[in-house]
């Protein structure tokens, strides 16, 4: 069974977490505050629920066995070999939140001023 369900709408679906994520790069060269703003204003597939992920969410999609992205592309083919913001703030640098480097998949922090890119996520309702 595949792990990731392209929903034919912007969307593709995890089946390990139950969480659906924009298809699609978001954004590019976004502060964490606007990357936060633009992940929020998403209406794709007719969701308006959208938010940035949390680190340990978006670093389930590294992939450690490919490079340059470190992610099934077959799912998210314009991802960027780049970093990606999420919404988990660093506990011992205020200034600094978590991002996935999907250059080669790992997870790190840094400073909030900071340009990243954007991948949003919603937590898939019963039914959906």
């Amino acid at each position: 069974m595949k792990r990731f369900t392209d929903n034919g709408d912007g969307t593709v679906t995890d089946t390990l977490t139950g969480l659906m994520w924009t298809k699609a790069t978001v954004a590019k060269g976004k502060t964490h505050k606007k990357a936060t703003a633009a992940a929020k204003k998403l209406d794709v597939a007719g969701h308006k629920d959208w938010r940035l992920p949390t680190v340990e969410e978006l670093f389930l999609l590294a992939d450690r066995t490919r490079m340059r992205p470190a992610i099934d592309v077959e799912a998210f083919p314009d991802t960027e070999s780049d970093w990606y913001w999420a919404n988990t703030d660093s506990a011992w640098a205020p200034s600094c939140a978590w991002f996935v480097a999907f250059h080669h998949g790992l997870a790190t922090y840094y400073g909030r001023s900071s340009e990243a890119c954007v991948r949003a996520v919603r937590v898939v309702s019963a039914g959906q």
